[in-house]
């Protein structure tokens, strides 16, 4: 067993090893490094054997101009000038190494045991040579038994007072050009094992020099853990796709941390919010049971643990809400919508509230102002930021709402302003965070679940649209709202002539 379990985990080791990107980065360099190799090596083998049996040519070409001039045809037979120094007997001794001589019939009337060796050539083409224009020549490959290659050159030769033509064929053999070719490709074609092994090496090196980002980035991914998100991979500074993915995945974590950030927040958030109503609801209770003695004791314990119920639901409520809406579930129903007609709506609910605290709540609304848009959640946003303008503003004070189009037609907008107490500087960053509630600069006491705004910033950005806050202590704050238009709708008529009839006179917001 213990045999098997080694065998099997050296299997699986080559497995990996053959599958992995490094050594299929090598193969694939090391194959086509070897195929480049093996091309180059055989056209170089083309060039130089075409570059020596052209030598080879030459030098017969210039055996075929000298035999003219060393041999003439009397009475039918060939006669070779008298050589008188031993250059011209070398001349006419090579020469004289593979040639044929034959009349028009095809008989020999002079050959070298060379060109005897290589076969005479036939009848028909020695007739078909003879007929060819003065100074036209043909050229053939031939072998000896032996196998050795000769380059023969045909033509023919002027008789006496060029009266006949003969046949004439001289040749030399190919043997050492064949023999140079073959040598420096066996020697090409043994190193080239060796110049592969050193590509097979050199690949390796460089494929994992290559890869080096990828297993920095593959064990930073191993190393990530939920506590661990702040792992980041330095840049090599390549600007290369190694260099792109690098910053891809650093980005990717710092999203990752972001979140995982978000949902221990929330966690924290959550538990902190829900275990406020339920530890009053468990010590009301307790109180009641251990302590109350009469109906009316009961009641009061159970009306306030029904507001602490109520205060929970609304938690879970909201909560359940925020939930859908950042996961996709609470998706939007747009129609042309009219801001104005929407605002003056929810102006007008908040008219007895307004009045109960002694505030001038005041309208001022651009008819036409219609968006592509949900008008419940449009609705919701304007209330919430009304509601929190009504609550915050003390008597006395006033509340301003606007609509209208904005610096850039592509937008209208919605303002909420009020003279009230204000956000402190440092709490504006964070009023759209969950939970996240500001203290009141008078009566220092924190109310409300913290959930409103950042329900209002999710609306705003659902639209496509953005949100814009400016707050001074003690002066006031004004929420601005910028929808996209999303192209022109005509209002409403009844809505325009609502509007028409109710708004002051307004001015686009800026």
């Amino acid at each position: 067993m213990a045999r098997f379990t080694r065998a099997f985990g050296r299997s699986t080791l080559r497995v990996r090893f053959v599958r992995g990107l490094r050594f299929r980065l090598t193969l694939s360099y090391v194959f086509f490094f070897a195929l480049l190799l093996a091309a180059i090596g055989l056209l170089f083998r083309q060039i130089l054997k075409t570059q020596l049996e052209n030598q080879v040519q030459a030098l017969l070409d210039d055996d075929w101009g000298a035999i003219k001039g060393w041999v003439s045809i009397e009475n039918e037979r060939p006669v070779w000038e008298v050589a008188n120094d031993e250059d011209e007997q070398s001349i006419v001794a090579q020469l004289k190494q593979v040639y044929f001589i034959a009349d028009r019939d095809g008989n020999a009337l002079a050959y070298s045991e060379t060109y005897r060796s290589l076969g005479f050539d036939s009848r028909p083409d020695i007739q078909r040579i003879l007929r060819l224009p003065e100074g036209f020549t043909e050229y053939a490959n031939r072998s000896d038994p032996d196998g050795v290659p000769y380059l023969i050159k045909r033509g023919w030769l002027a008789g006496q007072r060029h009266r006949q033509r003969y046949f004439l064929a001289m040749g030399r053999s190919l043997a050492d050009s064949r023999k140079t070719v073959a040598k420096l490709t066996r020697i090409y074609f043994l190193i080239l094992p060796g110049l592969i092994s050193l590509s097979s090496l050199l690949g390796w090196m460089l494929a994992g020099r290559a890869l080096g980002p990828l297993n920095s980035v593959a064990q930073a991914a191993h190393n990530i853990t939920g506590s661990n998100l702040s792992l980041r991979i330095p840049p090599r500074g390549a600007g290369d796709e190694l260099d792109r993915l690098i910053v891809s995945f650093n980005r990717m974590t710092a999203r990752l941390s972001q979140s995982f950030e978000q949902i221990r927040r929330f966690s924290t958030d959550v538990s902190h919010e829900l275990r406020t109503p339920l530890t009053s609801i468990r010590g009301q209770l307790e109180v009641a049971l251990f302590t109350a003695e009469t109906t009316e004791q009961y009641r009061e314990a159970i009306t306030n643990a029904l507001e602490d119920v109520e205060q929970l639901s609304s938690i879970v409520r909201a909560l359940l809400l925020l939930s859908q809406a950042e996961s996709g579930q609470l998706a939007l129903q747009k129609a042309p919508l009219d801001l104005g007609d929407v605002a003056l709506d929810i102006v007008e609910q908040f008219q007895i509230p307004a009045q109960e605290k002694d505030l001038q709540l005041k309208a001022n609304i651009v008819p036409g102002c219609v968006v592509p848009a949900d008008r419940v959640q449009i609705e919701r946003l304007i209330s919430n930021l009304l509601s929190n303008a009504v609550k915050y503003t003390p008597a006395g004070g006033s509340v301003w709402v606007r609509v209208g189009p904005s610096e850039s037609p592509a937008f209208a907008g919605v303002e909420v302003e009020d003279s009230g107490v204000g956000i402190a500087a440092q709490d504006l960053p964070h009023i759209f965070d969950r939970f996240y509630r500001v203290r009141n600069a008078e009566t220092n006491q924190i109310s409300g679940l913290g959930l409103g705004l950042s329900f209002v910033s999710w609306i705003v950005e659902a639209h496509g649209g953005r949100i814009d806050v400016a707050s001074t202590l003690g002066m006031g704050t004004r929420f601005r709202v910028l929808l996209p238009r999303g192209g022109e709708f005509p209002a409403a008529p009844e809505a325009r002539e609502s509007a028409e009839k109710d708004a002051v006179p307004g001015v686009a917001l800026t």
